[in-house]
């Protein structure tokens, strides 16, 4: 596999059930190169989201992954690295630039939220470490493909701030890779394969391998 073909970004289920958890983390970071692991915990209460976040954080340093999070007030727990920000209020900016003042340089800051090409560019204007195309709603709701894949490939071919591409299925890693993705985020493409975790990363990383790669992109 080419060096610089897209990781991992794993965004953790809906409602995770901590107990089954460490299962389900360790089958998928075993298979697969997992750079991220995104513990959004949603409109969980304080109480069960850190008790997410301490779930995952054993494994995440033993796989040397990085463990994001959604909620800032969570960014202070032991074995936190970086805070995910979504712009769905409306004012990315804003937003961003608070987690940059507040975060940087000590831990990582992404952006997500995106709805539009100046959305994206205002965040990359910061101090950020990546910008997210596609990632589902809080509704469930994903954006669809062909805008991510359009996104993604506008993005990678003009700025240099890492780009993480939300793959809603498996058969949809390859676009995403071609088009120049540094990163590709994964849900329910995962944790909601029949087959297991394990060999859903294995067939997102047979698919990054065997992906068209366009000329003058990856060697």
């Amino acid at each position: 596999m080419p060096e610089d073909s897209p990781r991992l970004y794993l965004i953790l289920p809906a409602q995770p059930d901590p107990d089954a958890l460490p299962g389900l983390l360790k089958a998928a970071m075993e298979a697969g190169d997992v750079a991220c692991l995104l513990a959004d915990t949603g409109s969980l209460p304080a109480k069960d989201a850190e008790r997410i976040v301490a779930v995952c954080r054993p494994l995440c340093a033993r796989y040397e992954t990085a463990l994001l999070v959604c909620n800032a007030g969570l960014a202070k727990l032991p074995g936190v690295d970086g805070v995910h920000v979504s712009g769905r209020a409306g004012d990315i900016e804003n937003l961003v630039s608070d987690a940059v003042k507040k975060f940087k340089p000590g831990l990582i800051v992404g952006a997500a939220g995106l709805r539009s090409r100046h959305d994206a560019m205002s965040a990359g204007e910061y101090d950020i470490d990546y910008v997210m195309f596609g990632e589902p709603a809080p509704d469930g709701y994903v954006q669809p493909f062909e805008q991510i894949e359009e996104r993604t490939a506008w993005w990678a071919e003009i700025f240099n701030v890492p780009c993480v591409a939300y793959a809603p299925a498996i058969l949809e890693v390859a676009p995403l890779t071609t088009a120049g993705a540094d990163f590709i985020a994964l849900r329910d493409a995962v944790w909601n394969d029949p087959r297991g975790p394990a060999a859903a990363i294995a067939d997102v990383m047979l698919a990054i391998r065997n992906a068209p790669v366009p000329d003058g992109a990856r060697a």
